[in-house]
């Protein structure tokens, strides 16, 4: 079995697992209970934050834990939302579902939405977002790295830009960053960033929320205190514990890992450019190094997946989160990608477990596959 939908989710880590299944066992008080039990989870997670916050460079009360990426986009844009009745939202055409969601419903309740248009690499410029910016813009949401086309945004000259209009705050979406693209919150000047478990070998269920000034944000939710407020609810102590291991991990590889993942991204990529009627979505510069994009026009992307799949090849159509739309990829047309290029787009994913020999293997069977696909479809 090949796994390259890491994108997805990568397989949880054996220490990882271990570990989870130790705190699981042995501290599960609720955190805010006042015995002895509650307070050994408590430490767990100060632990846990402390851990984080040495990561990212701030304070641990800056650190909200949520269930996953998904809750923390939507704490932060929501909750920025809340804050301003009549305000302005600016994204962008390229967003994960977990924005661009947001940012519908939102305009559904009347708030204003622009949506910058991103180019064919699916990137976007500070000065496309300055030329967004009104009197009563009160947030810039976008993700670091484009999950689907692995494209990187400048996030740190949005940042710069930001800085002139401090009414604003600067939400970034690192899901499909962390450990795989460096990013720096205070050169950036990110007031929000989001975070998640799974992507990293740790495990489904635990995300992380870094806000600069928490009573910026209105809750989602009522009814406990957990999280300053923002996120009540009990802690997955296990769960962030677990987290917290996964993060230490890949920070102590973290480096040699992104070159070397680079280094199969350019090695899967030389291979299959010659394919007749392959065409690589991935821009050649400014990507992540675990991403890798392709269409064939003609032939379904499910129909590509499919025929890996009967090999034991596992990669994506799209971002998990839309795949079952049965819909082309939203990003890729909102990249202005033909239609016939999102239909027909695959998303090659690696992590740090991948190995050149398994980047081989897939180039060698989409060799074989696409032309017989074709064949087929009378390309």
């Amino acid at each position: 079995m090949i796994y390259l939908d890491n994108s997805a989710t990568t397989r949880p880590h054996p220490d990882v697992l271990a570990l989870y299944t130790k705190m699981a066992a042995d501290y599960f008080g609720n955190a805010s209970s006042l015995h002895t039990l509650g307070m050994e989870a408590e430490q767990v997670l100060d632990h846990a934050r402390k851990r984080f916050a040495a990561y990212l460079n701030c304070m641990p009360n800056q650190l909200i834990f949520t269930s996953g990426g998904t809750e923390a986009n939507a704490v932060a844009i929501q909750g920025t939302a809340k804050k301003h009745a009549n305000g302005h939202l600016i994204t962008t055409t390229v967003e994960h579902a977990s924005i661009y969601e947001n940012a519908r419903a939102l305009e559904a309740q009347g708030f204003e939405v622009t949506y910058v248009q991103a180019d064919e690499d699916g990137r976007v410029t500070s000065k496309a977002i300055e030329s967004a910016i009104r009197p009563n813009t009160v947030l810039v949401t976008l993700g670091h790295v484009q999950g689907e086309l692995g494209t990187v945004q400048p996030i740190a000259e949005i940042g710069a830009l930001l800085q002139r209009y401090p009414q604003i705050k600067f939400h970034v979406d690192a899901v499909q960053s962390l450990a795989k693209v460096p990013f720096s919150l205070k050169e950036a000047n990110i007031d929000m960033l989001s975070l998640s478990a799974h992507k990293i070998h740790g495990l489904k269920g635990t995300g992380l929320l870094f806000v600069n000034n928490p009573a910026t944000l209105e809750s989602l939710l009522y009814g406990g205190g957990q999280e300053q407020r923002l996120r009540p609810g009990t802690e997955n102590t296990a769960g962030i514990a677990a987290f917290a291991k996964a993060l230490g991990l890949m920070e102590s590889q973290e480096q040699k890992q992104q070159q070397r993942l680079l280094a199969l991204n350019d090695m899967l990529r030389a291979k299959l450019e010659p394919i007749e009627g392959l065409i690589v979505n991935t821009p050649t510069s400014g990507y992540a190094p675990h991403i890798l994009n392709v269409s064939i026009p003609g032939i379904k992307a499910e129909v590509l997946v499919q025929a890996l799949g009967q090999r034991q090849i596992y990669v994506s159509t799209q971002s998990a989160c839309s795949t079952k739309t049965g819909k082309p990829s939203r990003v890729l047309l909102g990249a202005m990608k033909p239609r016939t290029v999102a239909e027909s787009a695959i998303r090659i994913s690696f992590s740090f477990a991948t190995t050149s020999e398994e980047v081989e293997a897939c180039g060698e069977a989409l060799k074989q596959i696409i032309p017989e696909l074709q064949e087929v479809v009378g390309k």
